[in-house]
């Protein structure tokens, strides 16, 4: 189609006042991140997912898989399965660079199960195995260094919890008072790896990598949230291996009853005194009530004045946009007020978050763009745009 000059002015200018109009609309919009959709090349259920950086991340699902991106997920490969695990649900990653990482199955009894890899998963090596025969497995953390942890469900009224101190190798069972029960029938989730969080807590005037004591939190059914400290590995040799704890505390961060689908699922921390629990009901995951509760002041739990939309499983603190995002199986939210109020990013179904990466069911991973980056990429520089565009 051809225009005469006049037409094609007017139609320039008609067009250039329709984008401008947009602009000034988007700038009256609250500023807000969104979600690239990536190709995993798997049709798996992804709930494991840990970036090392914004470039190196991997994930991990069930039937065995799990998959690994250099390039910021512009592809993702999949990884060796490893032997005898093609029937294992791998609900937690944790990675320390692009060749070396771990993966722990979820399952009763010997079905939770840790594997590592140090050759970029083109190998892997049990390293693990649950002693507990009606034990299970629920998250595993590092505090990114060689200190970690696994969170099982209760045995013998108990919470199960194994702490390495030299990267995996071997782990040690913690005989702990704060790991009782608060309910007989209480348990943790291992939706998305995240109902357990440690936090260093490096002594003043201590040499790098010793007398570092770990706080450490893990949310439950019920609303209840565990917190006590792990001493340093030099007093953790006591007989029967017993560990010296303070700080006990057992904390009802969200009122969510006492049905067996509802709890905290997610603990997240961006310092010592700020931090995020979110949750719901599995079981009904529209229902809004009392799915996130913050702490901005290191002690008290507040429940959200305008919680996430729905039952949530996970939580990340975003640095590029200075908020939380949380998501879940009805969509994802983003808070700009240390998770007071909350507002939706999008209706998407994710089960776990290690930003800028969300993974969910059938396959599905995006890439968080910040707010910022959209503004980059939206920008049209000055020079692109022609004089007769700018009459």
């Amino acid at each position: 189609m051809f225009w005469s000059d006049g037409l094609q002015s007017q139609f320039l200018r008609t067009s250039l006042y329709g984008l401008a109009l947009i602009a000034l609309i988007s700038a009256s919009v609250p500023a807000c991140a969104q979600w690239q959709i990536e190709r995993s090349g798997t049709t798996a259920s992804l709930r494991g997912i840990h970036a090392v950086t914004a470039a190196v991340a991997w994930a991990s699902g069930t039937n065995g898989t799990v998959l690994r991106t250099l390039n910021g997920g512009q592809a993702w490969q999949s990884c060796s399965v490893p032997a005898g695990a093609e029937k294992l649900d791998f609900r937690s990653v944790w990675a320390w660079d692009a060749n070396h990482a771990m993966v722990m199955s979820s399952g009763p009894g010997v079905e939770s199960k840790l594997y590592s890899t140090h050759d970029g998963c083109r190998t892997w090596n049990l390293v693990f195995a649950n002693p507990d025969a009606d034990g299970f497995w629920d998250s595993l953390q590092f505090d990114g260094t060689r200190f970690g942890v696994i969170l099982g469900d209760p045995v013998q009224g108990s919470f199960t919890m194994f702490v390495t101190y030299d990267g995996g190798g071997q782990w040690t069972r913690q005989v702990n008072p704060c790991l009782r029960t608060m309910d007989p029938k209480q348990g943790a989730f291992a939706a998305s790896n995240q109902s357990l969080a440690i936090i260093p807590l490096q002594d003043v005037g201590s040499a790098p990598g010793t007398g570092t004591n770990h706080k450490i939190y893990f949310g439950t059914s019920g609303g209840w949230l565990y917190s006590f400290e792990l001493a340093p590995l030099e007093l953790i040799s006591t007989p029967g291996g017993a560990l010296a704890t303070n700080d006990c505390t057992h904390i009802r961060a969200l009122p969510n009853g006492s049905k067996d689908s509802a709890g905290i699922f997610a603990a997240a921390f961006h310092d010592v005194t700020n931090g995020v629990v979110v949750g719901g009901d599995y079981a009904q995951p529209q229902n809004a009530s009392s799915t996130a509760a913050y702490k901005t002041d290191g002690t008290h739990w507040h429940v959200a004045l305008h919680s996430p939309a729905g039952y949530r499983s996970t939580v990340a603190w975003s640095p590029n946009d200075a908020s939380w995002i949380a998501a879940g199986s009805t969509g994802s939210d983003i808070s700009h007020d240390n998770g007071n109020t909350w507002q939706p990013l999008d209706h998407g179904n994710w089960n776990a978050i290690s930003l800028p990466f969300i993974v969910g069911p059938d396959g599905r991973i995006a890439r968080l763009i910040s707010w910022g980056q959209l503004r980059v990429l939206n920008q049209v520089p000055i020079a692109a745009v022609s004089e007769s565009a700018k009459d």
